[in-house]
């Protein structure tokens, strides 16, 4: 039997697995992925997946429970109808941000997930923009780290017409992807000392570097309540910054998020497809941009056993 490729996809973000196929020149595999009328998850796969190379695409995006156990049941699905290698295609991590032990007696989730997906069957994982770089120590099995912003994030903002461009990081943990992606635009750097108070609550205390009369753009991994950034755009307007966006990978968009992005005076915020924006959170301010293609060609040099380096930059 030939070595095949499969590609599949829960319910959190079939539209992306569906453009995924598109660049792939496939079409989705046929899988039931519903619920009893208690909530379980059921899975069927409809078709043989004997001996062929599966990925699966599931961020464990909100409802973050419900997706990563629909992933977690796949995963079996596929082990149980002998899948020759199982891959799970994550282009965002749920959990990750508890990824280290910041206070006496809490958990490191960011590990417990990555134990379940390995134990489930998972042979191999296809993520994106992780929270952070040591989650994939976390894992057993092969880990394949994509970073969106160089090829997606960096073309788009190198096409805007930006005056004086200081790319901005809302914190110190993400001093390196702003240098990076600043490098890469030839643009100025600034940080923001965070002092955070508690989950989703956070302070300013100092601005370092000049952000005066230039065109600022915030950049960080995700946007979750927008906490973060409006803050963050309120000290580099005080510092005079002449205009303001923020680009991020995963927009979650949770909570009072889209109303603070709409009364702020940011003028455009760039998030991927990651994350599914639905329609209850658009926002002309909001612009999306599509991390298939990136996705569909690691997919392809995976299974063709070529090196997938080259997308890491």
């Amino acid at each position: 039997m030939a070595y095949e490729l499969k590609l599949f996809s829960g319910n959190a973000n079939r539209p992306l697995a569906e453009e995924i196929a598109r660049h792939l020149h496939m079409r989705l595999g046929d899988a039931d992925v519903s619920r009893f009328s208690d909530g379980e998850v059921y899975v069927q796969i409809n078709e043989n997946v004997r001996g062929q190379d599966v990925f699966v695409v599931q961020p464990t995006c909100p409802p973050v429970n419900d997706h990563l156990m629909e992933l977690l049941v796949m995963i079996d699905a596929f082990k149980r109808a002998s899948a020759r290698r199982i891959t799970a295609v994550l282009p965002y991590y749920g959990y990750g941000r508890q990824d280290r032990k910041v206070m006496p007696r809490v958990p490191i989730t960011a590990k417990l997930v990555a134990d379940l997906i390995t134990t489930a069957g998972c042979q191999r994982v296809l993520a994106v923009d992780l929270h952070a770089g040591q989650i994939q120590g976390f894992f057993d099995i092969p880990v394949d780290h994509l970073f969106a912003a160089p090829p997606v994030i960096v073309d788009y903002l190198a096409k805007k017409d930006l005056k004086d461009p200081v790319l901005v990081s809302p914190d110190a943990g993400g001093v390196e992807r702003a240098r990076a992606i600043a490098k890469r635009l030839n643009a100025g750097l600034a940080i923001i000392d965070k002092r955070r108070d508690g989950p989703n609550v956070a302070v300013f205390m100092y601005l370092i570097g000049d952000v005066k009369d230039k065109d600022v753009v915030v950049i960080d991994d995700m946007i979750d309540t927008a906490g973060t950034l409006i803050q963050a755009v309120d000290a580099v307007k005080r510092e005079g910054a002449r205009r303001v966006l923020a680009c991020a990978v995963h927009g979650v968009l949770s909570g009072p998020a889209i109303k603070r992005i709409e009364s702020s005076a940011l003028e455009e915020v760039v998030i991927t497809n990651s994350v599914p924006l639905t329609p209850d959170k658009a926002n002309p301010k909001i612009h999306v941009l599509s991390v298939a293609p990136l996705l569909a060609e690691a997919i392809r040099r995976i299974h063709d056993e070529e090196s997938v380096s080259t997308l890491f930059v």
